[in-house]
């Protein structure tokens, strides 16, 4: 079970497809993630301009590191979304695609559009924090 509490607000609006905040006890041991990037495990980048494909890789690679550090994504406090792109269609499309992976789980969440992402053709990352017993 997550020790993760979502929180939220009816004072808030519920367009967003999210809590407004989130809390863990004390007692959690907190895990910062890097950002997960759209690479293949041989360091390319995949699905090259496509920005539902990235984030899908990117969401595939933080199930892993996740994982890796004991803890799946019903144990992530709070994310942010990064996507190189001066389009809002573009944030829109990889946010729905972080949204569905995480379903009822619904934590809060930023969304940027930035100039550029660290990698050749890469168009999407995501930051975690996660918080286990």
């Amino acid at each position: 079970m997550s020790v993760v509490t979502l929180v939220r607000s009816a004072e808030l609006s519920d367009a967003a497809e999210y809590a407004y905040a989130s809390s863990v006890p004390a007692s959690a041991r907190l895990l910062f993630l890097a950002g997960s990037c759209p690479l293949n495990l041989d360091g390319s980048t995949a699905a090259v301009g496509n920005v539902a494909g990235q984030a899908e890789k990117c969401v595939e690679n933080l199930v892993i590191a996740l994982e890796a550090a004991g803890a799946t994504l019903a144990d992530v406090a709070s994310t942010r979304v990064l996507v190189a792109s001066t389009k809002q269609s573009d944030l829109v499309t990889a946010w729905e695609v972080v949204r569905t992976a995480f379903g009822d789980h619904d934590v809060p969440s930023t969304l940027l559009g930035v100039t550029v992402l660290g990698y050749d053709d890469q168009l999407v990352e995501i930051e975690a924090t996660a918080a286990v017993a």
